[in-house]
């Protein structure tokens, strides 16, 4: 699925940037959708590093801990962008083999990094 988002979208971007006010064609939305999950992924990228932050400090406050904090949130992080993938490879077969599968897939990554997010923005938070 993400091979196929990407060639939609590498199309569609080849000719014109889309227009995500009022994206026309299924290769537009795929391309909009795309977009909007690299923002929310960009954005989840800087959080994270507030998060890495916070648990370095922690963990160099109070060392010789184990697992360390550090070991922890990384664990954790590496199994939500798992069940991310896995979560939306599976919803996006609502349009199995068409080419909406990938705007569904790229909507649901944005949905799910989105909230990821929060959750990590509240675990940086003092």
């Amino acid at each position: 699925v993400g091979f196929c988002m990407t060639f939609l979208w590498g199309v569609s971007a080849a000719a014109q940037d889309p227009d995500c006010t009022n994206p026309e064609t299924q290769i537009e939305m795929n391309g909009c959708a795309n977009l909007a999950f690299e923002k929310a992924d960009a954005d989840l990228n800087a959080i994270w590093s507030s998060a890495r932050a916070k648990v370095k400090r922690q963990d160099a406050a109070s060392p010789g801990r184990t697992p360390s904090n550090w070991d922890l949130l990384l664990d954790a992080q590496r199994a939500w962008l798992a069940y991310r993938d896995a979560a939306c490879s599976a919803e996006s077969t609502k349009a199995r083999g068409g080419t909406m599968q990938s705007q569904l897939y790229a909507i649901c990554l944005e949905r799910l990094t989105l909230r990821r997010s929060d959750d990590l923005r509240a675990f940086s938070s003092p």
